[in-house]
């Protein structure tokens, strides 16, 4: 079988979900089951709940897995609804890795990368929205908000105002073609950036990462590791202030004179205090891993 995809930071992933001897993990974001089929082997006794909105990684993580079909459940759908669906199972560990997964980077009909043959850069192709009714019919001000918020884009008016001014585009490879020969040439490709905030909007990743966490919060899982792989700025940040609010006793609100609120509500503890990245030789071998962050939290 043909493994098209090297999952980042995995040793230290499968590390963090060490002592787990009992129960589920749910993989919220199972792409080709790399890190899926590292737990499973390495925690004999625990279960799998296998999420992901891709089809085609479903039916892929299906095969790759099937000497373990006694042991996992696989689940389509989006990861921000996947703590409501399992809240009754013995739930011991949480594991999402939010970067796009090799499988919708290299195949060009996904349109996620410079070279893709569509504007698409949908997660779920199920769904409506896509990178094409974005670039080609958002208003100038709304892809600024788009550039500015999600692609930390320097220069996120020149951007919006080219793109306004010179669509329609067919595919990504034209938009990124484009953007190249506008866009100051810096250490990255001109289109990396404004394409992250097309992908962010599409997806609407960050809405979905807070749910998630909100789902998180509510569910209140005892005894609980959540792992969390994040690629870019905007994610960890998310990332780090829900590790860091869930690690507060006390809420009461900074003007208070004094605590009212019992002091009792930490939901556990942070187990990175910076988050985990890869080796040298990790990103020598897979430059995709380069920014990539790992941070865990375990609830009491």
């Amino acid at each position: 079988m043909n493994i098209p995809h090297i999952p980042v930071l995995f040793n230290e992933t499968l590390d963090s979900f060490g002592e787990i001897d009992t129960g589920y993990i749910i993989d919220c974001t199972t792409g080709y089951a790399g890190h899926s089929l590292g737990l499973i082997t390495q925690n004999e006794n625990i279960k799998l709940i296998c999420n992901d909105q891709d089809d085609e990684a479903l039916e892929f993580s299906k095969k790759r897995l099937e000497d373990f079909k006694d042991r996992v459940i696989f689940n389509k759908g989006n990861f921000e609804h996947v703590i409501d669906k399992f809240k009754e199972y013995d739930v011991r560990g949480l594991l999402a890795d939010i970067g796009v997964s090799s499988l919708q980077l290299d195949k060009n009909e996904r349109g996620f990368g410079f070279d893709g043959d569509r504007l698409d850069m949908r997660m779920d192709q199920n769904q409506s929205l896509d990178a094409s009714i974005v670039v080609n019919t958002y208003s100038q001000a709304e892809l600024e908000r788009v550039f500015k918020e999600y692609g930390e884009v320097r220069e996120y008016k020149k951007v919006a105002s080219l793109i306004v001014n010179n669509r329609p585009f067919t595919s990504s490879k034209e938009l990124a073609e484009f953007l190249s020969k506008k866009m100051y040439k810096g250490k990255i490709h001109p289109a990396t950036l404004p394409f992250q905030g097309i992908r962010i909007e599409v997806n609407d990743e960050l809405g979905v990462l807070e749910r998630l966490f909100d789902s998180l919060e509510e569910a209140k899982l005892s005894n609980c590791i959540v792992s969390i792989i994040s690629f870019h700025s905007l994610e960890d940040r998310i990332v780090k202030n829900y590790f860091k609010k869930w690690t507060k006793s006390c809420i009461c609100p900074s003007e208070a004179f004094r605590c009212t609120c019992g002091n009792n509500h930490s939901l556990g503890k942070i187990i990175t205090r910076k988050p985990i990245i890869p080796t040298k030789q990790e990103i020598k071998q897979n430059p995709r891993s380069r920014s990539s962050k790992l941070r865990i939290f375990k609830f009491d």
